[in-house]
């Protein structure tokens, strides 16, 4: 490359006086400012100035100056008196002038690609005044190109993509490469592309550098991806050219060229017989090279199937094979259809003499398990009279078991269902029957659940809604509608309507409620017109009523329905009697009483009310009489008293000494009064012996008592506990001493127990277990 680019400035140096022709602004003259061959030169009176238009190699690697022209004018006699001057773009840095000749020299390396052209500025100046003796004038220096720059691609790596099966010669991306060298000069900047990488399957454009496909029929299930390297190399692409590489990445894209196929066109798939409609028992897979929406699928099963469907799983593709009607086993154990599988998509140039679609057959084993039992019919609907009574049929229901073996069943109703365990069911043959008698005033409905469980296998259990209607029987007596306020006026007239009244029934007959009202047709003062409409009016039969004769009518109505049986009741109706204006209008009546017993006068009524006060005095006074008495002592004698007894005049006793502990364990011996006379007396109650433990030695409570002294006495804050209080056993009295001389060895072979003998035969054993026993026998 460098031994290419040396004969070319060598080739351009010998033809540089070809190129570097004279360029003459204004008076024409030779290259040096000589006067011609015939000895006449050409003068003009303003300007005279002779220099060369100039041409400048780029990249000079010589060692001196690169000379690039001179400028002259015919001011200049070469007596040295004119200066020349040179401003302008790169004067006095890029380029140097000869302020005496006029030559104009370059003192660096120039770059085209930088700067293609530089424009200056001549001055002639005259070297003693520097008065101007030519106008200012402009030249431009160009440089002249060489192929120093290689071509460059837009990018270091394309992608692209083009579809599989495409036909020759579609084209698939361009490429573009640029080259810095003058394009208006030589063929440094003309490119050419070429394939250095990706034959036989791709081609390029040398001109454009468009790639296009050069072989038909290319497959992306065989190959996908094509690695394409492409060159662009100027100079034509003749040698000595300089050349740059780019690499383009092809994928195939798919088409949907590939059918699916079944890698094995039989499945066999197992399930138990208890799985649930719409539950998934099995997958089937077809394989399609394609990707994407090319390779989706379509499951059917050929023919439909009353038992079995199959979708399709868009995540996997796969065909999921779902119930969509219960298996039995004992009915039906095995099963077998066809699936087809096709392509969601299709192209239609691909389709031709190939089938895009595959089939496979299916065999689904069904497998038993232990089913629960099964009732006849779910809910049942039993109806049963109201009435009825205990252990009256109410209905049957029946289960079995649904497997091959038929496994006994029990019934049994939960009673959660039942709280007031009104029913009962035979767990052999599921018979209900009452516990109680029904009625539909009180529920019209019982809503109870019965479960069947196997025998064998109590785990095994399947429940039924058992709904039980309750029907009407005609038990219940029509009565009021409502309680009546009834009055009639004391002027009232004969046959003036005072009351209209209605009924009720709690009972539900089939054809409506039809009541009939009566009152006793010898009733002197009121009479009743049945409406029948189920209402009547209570007229009077006579007028002229007087509150002072009777003030309240008591009349009694019977109501009778309908039904059968018949029922009847005798409703009374309470008509006051009331003072009325002209008008009818009530101004008063006579007060509401209570209606007494015959026979209740006002006598028996005080004598009642005399006894209840005689009951509350003698309440009275017991309770006085109670709080008054007073409970006998159980010990009467001032000696026979047995308790602690607390001594007040010791320093710092407190609360303390109050609390009652056991005596023995600090009594000393040494002042007890042996000679004290004891009065045993028979306890009154009996309270289980506490056997007292002897204390052999007292080494440990006065260790225990010593240590506890000795923290006191160190305590500044504690109270001056300066005395210990001994009590004798029976309370004598208290005897302070210091504390060396405590001794709390009380042993049960101190005491007496011959007074046990004297309390009857009912302590005998206790006596005989105490009497006579030694001190030694207890050690």
């Amino acid at each position: 490359m460098i031994g290419n680019q040396a004969l070319l400035l060598l080739m351009l140096y010998f033809l540089w006086p070809s190129t570097a022709l004279p360029f003459i602004t204004g008076n024409i003259g030779n290259l040096f400012g000589m006067p011609e061959s015939d000895g006449k030169v050409l003068q003009r009176s303003k300007r005279g100035w002779m220099w060369n238009q100039f041409f400048l190699l780029e990249e000079y690697t010589g060692n001196d100056h690169q000379y690039v022209g001179k400028l002259h004018s015919n001011a200049d006699k070469g007596d040295g008196t004119v200066k020349y001057v040179l401003t302008g773009d790169g004067a006095g840095t890029l380029f140097l002038i000869d302020e005496k000749s006029g030559d104009i020299h370059a003192t660096k390396r120039l770059d085209r690609e930088e700067k293609a052209m530089y424009t200056l500025h001549a001055k002639v100046l005259d070297r003693n005044t520097n008065a101007e003796l030519e106008p200012d004038t402009e030249f431009n220096i160009k440089i002249h190109d060489i192929n120093d720059n290689a071509p460059r691609f837009d990018k270091e790596v394309y992608y692209a993509s083009v579809r599989e099966m495409s036909e020759v010669g579609t084209s698939v991306v361009t490429v573009t490469a640029t080259d810095a060298d003058d394009q208006t000069y030589g063929n440094s900047a003309k490119l050419v592309y070429s394939i250095l990488q990706g034959q036989p399957y791709f081609s390029v454009d040398s001109e454009h550098g468009t790639i296009k496909t050069a072989l038909p029929g290319m497959d992306r299930e065989v190959k996908e991806h094509y690695q394409v390297v492409i060159q662009a190399k100027d100079m034509a692409g003749q040698m000595g050219g300089l050349s740059g590489t780019t690499t383009v990445s092809i994928t195939l894209s798919d088409v949907n060229d590939s059918p699916p196929r079944f890698a094995n066109h039989s499945f066999r798939v197992t399930t138990v017989e208890s799985t649930e409609i719409g539950g998934a028992i099995g997958r089937i897979k077809a394989d399609d090279p394609d990707v994407g929406d090319n390779a989706k699928m379509v499951y059917s099963i050929i023919g439909g199937h009353d038992t079995f469907n199959i979708t399709t799983d868009q995540a996997t593709q796969e065909g999921v094979i779902i119930i969509k009607k219960a298996l039995d086993y004992e009915s039906k154990r095995d099963y077998e259809f066809r699936v087809e599988v096709i392509n969601s998509e299709i192209d239609e140039r691909f389709i031709q003499g190939v089938q895009f679609k595959d089939s496979a057959t299916v065999k689904v084993t069904v497998v038993d398990v232990d089913e629960p039992p099964v009732f006849a019919r779910n809910p049942y609907i039993i109806e049963v009279h109201e009435d009825t009574a205990a252990g009256s049929f109410v209905g049957v229901v029946l289960a079995r078991d649904p497997d091959a073996d038929n496994k006994p069943v029990k019934y049994s109703i939960d009673r959660h269902t039942d709280l007031e365990r009104l029913f009962n069911i035979d767990s052999v043959n599921g018979t209900i029957t009452t516990l109680k008698s029904l009625d539909r005033e009180m529920s019209k409905w019982h809503n109870i659940s019965v479960v069947a469980t196997e025998i064998n296998n109590p785990r095994q259990t399947t429940r039924v809604p058992v709904f039980i209607k309750v029907l009407d029987v005609n038990d219940n007596a029509p009565e009021f509608a409502m309680s009546y306020d009834t009055f009639v006026c004391e002027n009232v007239k004969a046959g003036q309507l005072i009351q209209t009244i209605s009924a009720v029934d709690t009972d539900e007959p089939l054809v409506g409620h039809k009541f009939v009202f009566s009152i006793s047709a010898t009733n002197p003062n009121f009479t009743i017109v049945d409406k029948e409409d189920n209402t009547a009016n209570i007229l009077t039969r006579r007028g002229g009523f007087s509150r002072r004769e009777m003030s309240m009518y008591f009349l009694p109505v019977v109501i009778s329905d309908n039904d059968y049986p018949i029922q009847s009741s005798t409703s009374t109706l309470v008509v006051r009697v009331c003072a009325c204006d002209s008008r009818g209008n009530m101004q008063s009546c006579s007060p509401e009483v209570l209606p007494f017993s015959d026979g209740l006068t006002t006598g028996a009524l005080v004598a009642i009310l005399l006894c209840v006060i005689i009951l509350l005095m003698i309440v009275v006074l017991f309770a006085a009489l109670r709080r008054q008495r007073k409970k006998e002592p159980l010990i009467i004698s001032k000696e026979d008293v047995r308790d602690n007894v607390v001594s007040y005049n010791d320093e710092g006793g407190g609360e303390e000494d109050t609390q009652a502990f056991d005596i023995g364990t600090l009594r000393n011996p040494e002042v007890m009064d042996a000679n004290k006379l004891r009065r045993d007396i028979i306890p009154e109650m009996l309270f289980p012996f506490r056997r007292t433990s002897p204390i052999k030695d007292n080494t440990d409570v006065r260790d225990f008592i010593n240590g506890r002294l000795q923290e006191n006495d160190a305590d500044p804050t504690a109270p001056p506990y300066d005395s210990l209080a001994t009590y004798a056993y029976e309370g004598t009295g208290s005897l302070a001493e210091s504390l060396s001389s405590l001794e709390s060895a009380a042993t049960e072979g101190d005491h007496d127990y011959d007074y046990l003998s004297n309390w009857g035969p009912q302590f005998k054993k206790l006596a005989e277990m105490y009497i006579g026993r030694s001190p030694d026998r207890e050690t």
